[in-house]
């Protein structure tokens, strides 16, 4: 058996030797920044795949649209290369996929290795989006749509391209050095995959303004995902973990799991490590250490989910997390953003569109509350903070069995934790005023806490 397994090593080594490499240029390229490559890109990968080779590019900047990754196939871009996307929506051809937890049909990203097996996009160079005018357009649309009670249609009807989507593929590798920058949308997306890894990239969609919704790295449904060495700044979460929203979410039901994040960065974001909102198929099995956050992202840790979402967490294990300034060390609010998680279609609509529908399809009360649980968090060193915890989840359905070890937080006040229960504490410092214990609500059950730093009060209602 070991002198198999050696000469199967031997023949992928062989073979990968013999792969060529398919350049560019010699299907028409060019990188002038002007001249539109998708055609000639496309034409080389479709080459490349014959032979479970490698395209390469010339240095230059090459303008393109969509393009689509093929088994086999390792698109290297490397140092001195950029892939500029175009301003074109027309550029990415709309395509089936699952967008902020829908199924529905949305535009191509940039790149994508979408029902492939055994792809690669590596590099030193750069997959720049240039995603103003996607920025633009958002804004302008979410400006009609709010005063009409559509906040949560917005996000789904401005169409804008993701940078990278790897969807329902397998043995997927992204990273080797990438600069991933103006993303129309979301920068990285893993959806309905597997054995996927995305290790060694810089994310920055925080030039020419702050684009809307654009997260870092969305793990969506998949499980066997490993994300590592990253440094990120965006305008939404950096580090999130999804798996469907409501009703369609539900009916899907495709849990995130056996997830390792690791060696993480987080310079600017709207929430570090995120659990959601899209909760529906459940998580399971997420590790995630050795990351670090500062005063440019408001929330460290976030569950984030509504009553209409359901799904659960289990067997979630967050550690080694150094937070500077983060005013926010750990959140959970099962009630997040109604105007956005709460679909009701005005009467005045005519011509319904088919996803609106499919928003607005009512979640049973029991099911549509999302319930975590065996979570362990330790070794969390946070200073700075303007609060310890905000916590609350739903009377019916507590947050149970929470375990938290070698935590040294420093804040301006405890905050609070309520719907808890068998939240166990040991080896915590809390750092407080003395006016400013952690509020804990009376119906729960927390075991643990220094003395002194927490107070019982009577638990809101939650929903």
């Amino acid at each position: 058996m070991k002198q198999a397994t050696i000469s199967a090593a031997l023949v992928f080594a062989a073979v990968q030797a013999l792969a060529a490499d398919f350049n560019v240029r010699d299907y028409g390229g060019k990188g002038d920044g002007v001249t539109n490559n998708t055609a000639a890109i496309q034409q080389a990968i479709d080459a490349a795949a014959k032979q479970a080779g490698t395209v390469v590019f010339p240095a230059g900047t090459y303008l393109t649209g969509a393009i689509f990754v093929k088994s086999g196939v390792t698109l290297k871009v490397d140092k001195g290369v950029t892939l500029l996307g175009s301003r074109n929506i027309d550029d990415y051809p709309m395509m089936p996929t699952r967008i902020a937890g829908i199924e529905m049909r949305w535009p191509a990203a940039l790149v994508n290795v979408y029902r492939q097996h055994k792809a690669a996009v590596i590099g030193e160079g750069t997959i720049d989006g240039d995603g103003k005018v996607f920025w633009d357009h958002y804004w302008a649309l979410r400006k009609e749509y709010e005063p009409r009670g559509l906040r949560w249609a917005s996000d789904y009807d401005a169409r804008r391209p993701r940078l990278v989507q790897v969807f329902d593929s397998t043995g997927v590798r992204v990273g080797g050095g990438l600069l991933l920058r103006r993303s129309g949308f979301w920068t990285v997306h893993v959806c309905y995959s597997q054995e996927v890894t995305v290790d060694g990239v810089t994310i920055n969609n925080n030039e020419e303004g702050h684009g809307p919704s654009t997260d870092g790295i969305d793990i969506d449904s998949s499980r066997k995902v490993l994300v590592a060495n990253a440094d990120i700044s965006v305008n939404d979460d950096a580090l999130v973990l999804k798996a469907g929203r409501d009703a369609d979410g539900l009916r899907v039901n495709r849990p995130t799991e056996d997830v390792v994040i690791r060696d993480v960065k987080v310079r600017y974001s709207k929430g570090g490590i995120v659990f959601g909102s899209e909760t529906s198929g459940g998580f399971r099995n997420i590790e995630a250490y050795r990351l670090s956050f500062d005063d440019k992202t408001p929330v460290g840790i976030l569950f984030k989910s509504a009553h209409t979402r359901g799904g659960w967490g289990e067997d979630i294990r967050l550690h080694d997390i150094t937070m500077t300034g983060t005013p926010v060390v750990m959140r959970v609010n099962m009630n997040w953003n109604p105007a956005y998680s709460y679909a009701a279609i005005p009467a005045d609509v005519k011509d319904v569109p088919e996803h609106w529908k499919v928003m607005a399809t009512p979640v049973p009360k029991e099911q549509g509350m999302a319930r975590f649980q065996d979570v362990k968090v330790w070794n969390i060193k946070a200073s700075g903070a303007r609060s310890a915890f905000e916590v609350a989840a739903f009377a019916q359905k507590p947050l149970q069995r929470f375990q938290f070890d070698q935590l040294d937080i420093e804040a301006k006040g405890g905050g609070y934790i309520r719907d808890a229960q068998g939240w166990q504490f040991a080896n915590t410092r809390l750092r407080l005023p003395a006016d400013a214990p952690v509020e804990v609500g009376a119906d729960s059950n927390i075991s643990g806490l220094p003395q002194g730093s927490f107070v019982v009060r009577p638990a809101e209602k939650q929903g």
